[in-house]
């Protein structure tokens, strides 16, 4: 599951980005926050998939 942050990254003049942290399963049974810089459509789609 992804999560958009309040806060988006924007470009002036170009495409507006979002940070997305998504929380990560290891294959040890723990979990890892993965942090990345997404476009603002990408981050839409990633927040609707499981």
């Amino acid at each position: 599951m992804a999560k958009k942050t309040v806060a988006t990254l924007k470009k002036e003049g170009g495409k507006t980005y979002t940070k997305v942290i998504r929380m990560m399963k290891k294959e040890s049974g723990g979990y890892a926050f993965v942090e990345q810089v997404v476009s603002s459509e990408d981050a839409e789609k990633l927040a609707n998939t499981k």
